[in-house]
C-alpha cells in the first residue's frame, strides 16, 4: 500500500528499476520500459530476452498488464498454461493483457514469437 521504487538493481548483466504502488507497477530494464500493471501486481521470474517474455503475477484482483516487446511483431500469449491467441504489439512495441488474479495465486504468463 506504500510507495516503493529500487533504482539501479543489477541482475543478469542488466540494470533495473522498480516502481511500485497498489494502483501500479513499472518495471524497466536497462533504462526501457519492461513491464507494468493496473492496478499494482507482484512480478517474480522475470524473463525477457529476443523470443519474448515469460514471469510470474500475482495481486489481489484483475488487472491489465502491459510489456514490453519487438514493435509490430505477432506474439503468442499463454496465461496460467492455456492459449489465449495471437496478438500484435503496436508500434511502440507494447502489447496488452488482461489476467484474472486472485489473492494468494501466481499466474504464469508466457509471450513468446
Amino acid at each position: 500500500s506504500e510507495k516503493s521504487k529500487v533504482e539501479d538493481f543489477p541482475f543478469g548483466g542488466s540494470s533495473y528499476k522498480v516502481k511500485t504502488f497498489q494502483e501500479i507497477t513499472r518495471l524497466e530494464k536497462d533504462g526501457i520500459f519492461a513491464y507494468e500493471s493496473v492496478p499494482g501486481t507482484s512480478v517474480n521470474g522475470f524473463v525477457a530476452n529476443e523470443n519474448g517474455v515469460e514471469f510470474l503475477v500475482s495481486g489481489k484482483e484483475d488487472a491489465q498488464l502491459t510489456v514490453g516487446l519487438t514493435a509490430d511483431e505477432v506474439y503468442n500469449v499463454f496465461v496460467n498454461s492455456e492459449n489465449i491467441g495471437e496478438m500484435k504489439t503496436n508500434m511502440s512495441g507494447k502489447l496488452s493483457i488482461s489476467v484474472e488474479l486472485a489473492e494468494g495465486n501466481e499466474v504464469p504468463v508466457k509471450i513468446t514469437k
